[in-house]
Order: structure tokens, then sequence, then C-alpha cells
């Protein structure tokens, strides 16, 4: 198969779909893989790293797209590149296709096989693919949290861990998947005071037995979480539906609450947010207020680390991609039901239910004829 990785263009996207590593073991496999030239850089990986491991370097995205079989990006197409897809062809790249009506519907028109990163799931409900990226974004949140709360960034000037004789910062974790996790593991590191919600009961209790009262732990009740937000100096957004929209569980109003320079950074915008009053930002405009509340929600994260990223990325994500290759679309997802799970669009028809859901499309399970 031939297989295309392009260039990132989403704002300060810096991450690659493949490291040379990965593509060297595909050209092993007897695999053809194009590299748009200059896609490795922000990663930390040259052009001539590329073509070492056997890729050959394409300077035409345009190019790069009409010669490749099977498209593997990080982030989901662009506006100025879904004209570039044909029918018949692969991609596979994180997608949040329940969030995004105008890149579905490019996609359904294209006729592409639409495999979503963050769908791929493995029988025992675990999220291969996502998970690295969620453990980045969980442990990022903090960090970023704690830098607006600077009063310079905007933020109400509180220090998270506190000093001896000064109560340490408030942090509210409105969810106990992976991301929510690993931002509990880094506020508790910083020395906040830390609530997690959850509607899990059995992810509570294992974060409750891991920190032994160092966190507060709480069913997701909807007034005790207005309750704790109305409270907190830094909220964090971590609900996650897999495929679908993320339910909106702090309304306009609590925010209308909240303490002046609060900071909320939502994990969850890339699948439309759990904040009511939240909307995708970028890197290089990253926040907004509403009424004094300061929003942090840029769907890619973790693309200001690329390298660590990409390494964390390709970990994952090789092997499916390697089934991929070997089998095509159809026999993949016949032999492997996480990439089965992972399929969104096919043929033109809406192949996960999240996103039938999120747009009242028809559904139509499996790859159709």
């Amino acid at each position: 198969m031939i297989i295309g990785v392009p260039k990132e263009i989403k704002d300060q996207e810096f991450r690659v779909g493949m490291t040379p590593a990965g593509a060297r073991e595909l050209v092993k496999a007897g695999h053809q893989i194009l590299i748009e030239a200059g896609a490795g850089i922000g990663s930390g990986f040259e052009d001539s790293h590329y073509k070492d491991a056997g890729a050959e370097l394409v300077a035409d995205k345009g190019l790069l797209f009409n010669r490749a079989d099977m498209i593997v990006k990080v982030k989901e197409p662009q506006p100025p590149e879904y004209p570039l897809f044909r029918k018949g062809q692969v991609l596979f790249t994180y997608l949040h296709l329940a969030a995004d009506r105008p890149l579905t519907q490019a996609l359904l028109e294209k006729q592409v096989f639409a495999f979503a990163y963050e769908t791929v799931e493995r029988p025992d409900g675990t999220l291969p693919i996502l998970r690295p990226m969620s453990e980045v974004a969980g442990r990022l949140a903090v960090q970023i949290g704690a830098h607006y709360l600077e009063r310079t960034h905007g933020g109400r000037g509180v220090l998270l861990g506190g000093v001896p004789g000064v109560p340490s910062g408030k942090v509210v974790i409105i969810g106990a998947g992976v991301v929510g996790t690993q931002a509990t593991q880094i506020a508790v590191g910083y020395g906040a005071q830390v609530t997690v919600f959850n509607l899990d009961r059995d992810r509570l209790e294992a974060l409750d037995m891991l920190y032994r009262g160092r966190i507060v732990t709480s069913a997701a009740n909807p007034s005790w979480i207005e309750e704790a937000v109305i409270e907190a100096d830094l909220v964090i957004g971590a609900v996650l539906v897999p495929g679908s929209r993320a339910p909106k569980v702090v309304n306009r109003k609590t925010v209308g609450r909240m303490k002046k320079g609060t900071v909320i950074v939502d994990v969850s915008v890339d699948q439309g947010g759990c904040i009511e009053t939240i909307h995708p930002t970028t890197h290089s405009d990253p926040i907004y207020f509403v009424d004094g509340v300061l929003h942090y929600a840029v769907p890619n994260m973790p693309g200001i680390v690329p390298q660590t990223s990409t390494f964390a990325l390709t970990n994952a994500s090789f092997p499916f991609i390697l089934r991929l290759a070997e089998l095509g679309p159809e026999q993949a997802i016949r032999s492997d039901s996480a990439l089965a799970k992972g399929l969104n669009l096919a043929r033109g028809r809406v192949t996960c239910p999240g996103v039938a859901e999120a747009f009242g499309m028809p559904y139509h399970p499996g790859i159709g004829a």
C-alpha cells in the first residue's frame, strides 16, 4: 500500500503522523511511504531521517494525496485539505466528527474510509490510540491552568500549591477517565486542593484508594458540581463519551457565578466541550473571558509538546496502521474489532452511532457494499 503522511496545517500543530522508525518498519513490510517535506521538523525529525528510513519525500501536498492509498495524520483535515481526498481513500487520524459537521459532510461526499483514532476501541472498552494523547492533555491541563492563574496572564493570582500559612488553590476535575486521572496526579503533585467528579463509582473508589485522603471524590450530581465550580480556582473539563458530543455539565448561569479570574481548561472541547460557554480556540489565540472567567479551549493541546506526543502516538497507532496497510480497510475491520469501532464513515455513509446521532443522519453499521 502507498501511505501518505502530510504536514499538519492546524494552527501550531507540530506533531507528525509517523516517526522515521515507523516509516522504516512499514517499508520493511513492503509498503511505500510518502512524507511531505518538512512534516516532521516540528517534532525533531529532519527530512533526511525519513529518507534514510526508506521513505520518499514529496514537496507537493496535493501530489502526496493523489498518490496515496491511505493518509495518516494527527489532527482532523482542515478545509484546504477537503478537496484533496478521493473516493475509496483511507484516512486514519483523530477526527472528532461529532463536533464538526462540515468535515463530516466533506468526507461523506468524498466517500473515504474514515477511521478515527479516538474511537478505536478494544473489547474491554479501552481506547488504545486516544489514551496516550489523553495522558499528555491531562497532564498539560494543570500545567496550563497554573500558568493562566498567574495575574499577569489574566488569572486570580493564585499559586496552586499555596505556601505555609496560605491555603492552596482549589482544582475541580470533572471526569475521572484518562484525562481526569492524569490531571489529578499533577494537581496533587502541585499541592492543590483537588475535587474529582465522575459518574462511575468504581473509578472514584480507585482514585480514593490511591490518594488516601489527599483528594475529595464525588458523584457527578449537578448541584454538587455547581457548588464546587463556584468555589474553584481551576476547573478542568475531562468528560468523554467516545464518538459522541460531550454533555454540558456546567451551564452558562453557573459560569456567571464563578469568581473573577478563575480558569477553565476544557479538554473535552474537541468533542464540543462540557462547559456551556466553551468554544474552540487556537494556540495562537488560546483564551477568552466570559463574565471575567478565563476559558482555555485549544483542541490540539498535545501539539505544544510534539516530540513526546509524536513518539507516544506512533507507539499506539503503528500496529493498526500496519494492519490497515496489510489487509486494506474491508478485511482489516473484519479481522480486528477495535478497528471496526474506529471506522466512522465508509462509502458515503455514517458508520459511527455517535456521529449519526449528533447530526440526525442515518446510521449504517458495517462497511457496506
